[in-house]
């Protein structure tokens, strides 16, 4: 972990603090339906939102936003909603795959699963992703409130302690040993 690690859930018991970033061009912070239904469900399950963002569907605005809330030292998690499906504008995915570390191949498969029972073979629209950059898990969802909800109540909130806690990267001390006297 390095020093501007400074998130809000330094034990299991206290609540993550989450970057919610929409990425859509047809929506502002104010009329972001699919942003709002995150917020709602993280806050419902005690959980903080450390920052909303609003970003237009631009590669290079994407990665900016995105990169610049997984380097915030008061975000534990990154939550996007929009630009996650097929229409040409839709560039959530490839703006953020690069970014991850490690990615977390299963939610893809589960959140289409989940979303095929739901509205059945329309799922196959939807471009999700999920994985872990600089120790913290982050999560690309569709724009729609359905997709939002599905992802953020079914598979993240569920799982997202136990990511959090797998995902970080241990404190070094001065000898450059983390905090399990590995070097």
């Amino acid at each position: 972990m390095d020093e501007r690690r400074e998130t809000t859930a330094a034990t299991s018991d206290d609540p993550l603090a989450v970057a919610v970033v929409t990425i859509a061009a047809d929506r502002t912070l104010s009329t972001d339906e699919a942003g709002e239904t995150i917020v709602a469900a993280l806050e419902e399950a005690g959980h903080e939102v450390a920052t909303r963002e609003h970003v237009s569907p631009d590669h290079d605005g994407v990665q900016s936003i995105v990169l610049r809330v997984i380097e915030r030292g008061d975000v534990d998690l990154v939550i996007t909603a929009g630009a996650a499906s097929v229409e040409p504008d839709d560039v959530a995915v490839e703006a953020v795959e690069p970014l991850l570390d490690k990615e977390l191949t299963a939610f893809r498969e589960l959140f289409t699963t989940l979303a095929y029972e739901e509205v059945g073979t329309r799922a196959v629209a939807s471009r999700t992703l999920a994985g872990v950059a600089d120790g913290k898990p982050v999560f690309c969802l569709p724009g729609n409130v359905g997709g939002a909800r599905l992802g953020t109540e079914s598979i993240i909130l569920p799982e997202a302690r136990h990511l959090v806690d797998l995902a970080d990267v241990p404190d070094e001390d001065e000898d450059g040993e983390n905090e399990t006297g590995d070097t």
